[in-house]
């Protein structure tokens, strides 16, 4: 085995009850929750006993999801793995700005909150959706979201690029997509993100963290993969701050993130939260990796044991 990489889940793969286990059982990731459930109070009932339906709302789905993906991660930790890079997948990457050492675990929580309520209310003002088109030439979708006024924003891996945009014109990219016999997926998210109409949202973010300085701000550790540009972090604040809040606005470059951090001796990637689409990309992008996803203490204790053969 080389190095190991954790990968922090994004909105699409919430669901009620998840993280339970782990909250109830690891000691380290009940009392986070517990500073979490202070900082956000109901987040914990949202979380563990809410609604599909109220957990798609950005707003509560990242905050929730937030805890979902970090609870695997502290688990790990508590079990003697640690990981040598990571990455995240939009609201993944907030996890990852916690995990690299770039922010507290208490503060990702509070600029999760806000992230999640500053693209629930640009969701809110431009209506929009999302769809993740299969198999198809790269070059001739692109061509078709410029026709049709939509955006594709996530590179996930060969054969899937999601698209973004206003419902309307997301409907009509349905139909010539179907008059082409292309395969979509609707993806289960309530707005456009990653497209301009998020520019808003990106810029009060920005906002927040230059003038919150309780957010303090540090170096990272180890390496935390940019959705934006595919590679490493910058090290100063100001380059710091660009890349978290530019994310919103901007694609996200998955499939190139994950070439990058194996050309960098990353071997084994270990999803951390609710289920397992990120691990599925990297099968596709980089066939003789290694993957591991934990999301509760069945699968904690199949990846412990076989990290540790």
């Amino acid at each position: 085995m080389g190095k190991i990489a954790f990968l922090f889940a994004g909105q699409g793969s919430q669901y009620p009850g998840m993280g339970k286990d782990l909250f109830e059982e690891i000691n380290e990731v009940h009392d986070f929750f517990g500073i979490a459930e202070a900082i956000r109070p109901g987040t914990l009932s949202q979380m563990l006993v809410g609604t599909e339906e109220e957990l798609k709302r950005t707003d509560n789905t990242q905050p929730c999801l937030f805890l979902a993906d970090i609870a695997s991660a502290l688990a790990l930790g508590a079990n003697g793995i640690t990981p040598d890079a990571v990455a995240g997948f939009s609201l993944g990457e907030v996890v990852a700005l916690a995990v690299s050492g770039i922010l507290s675990k208490e503060n990702a929580f509070k600029l999760v909150c806000k992230r999640g309520a500053l693209m629930q209310e640009a969701a809110e003002k431009e209506k929009g959706s999302m769809v993740a088109v299969l198999k198809m030439d790269k070059g001739e979708l692109q061509e078709l979201c410029s026709e049709v006024g939509v955006y594709p924003v996530n590179y996930n891996c060969p054969g899937q690029i999601v698209v973004s945009g206003k419902e309307d014109k997301i409907e009509k990219l349905k139909e010539k997509l179907s008059d082409k016999k292309a395969r979509f997926i609707p993806l289960s998210v309530g707005g456009p993100f990653h497209t301009p109409y998020m520019k808003e949202a990106s810029e009060e973010l920005r906002k927040e963290a230059k003038v919150n300085m309780l957010y303090n701000i540090n170096k990272p550790y180890i390496p935390l993969y940019s959705n934006r540009t595919a590679k490493p972090y910058p090290v100063d604040k100001e380059g710091i701050i660009q890349s978290f809040t530019e994310q919103i606005s901007n694609s996200v470059n998955w499939e190139d993130t994950i070439k990058n951090m194996t050309e960098e001796g990353i071997d084994t990637f270990i999803e951390c939260g609710p289920g397992k689409t990120l691990t599925g990309f990297v099968k596709r992008i980089v066939p003789q990796a290694q993957t591991y996803n934990v999301c509760d203490l069945d699968s904690l204790k199949s990846v412990v044991e076989e990290l540790n053969k």
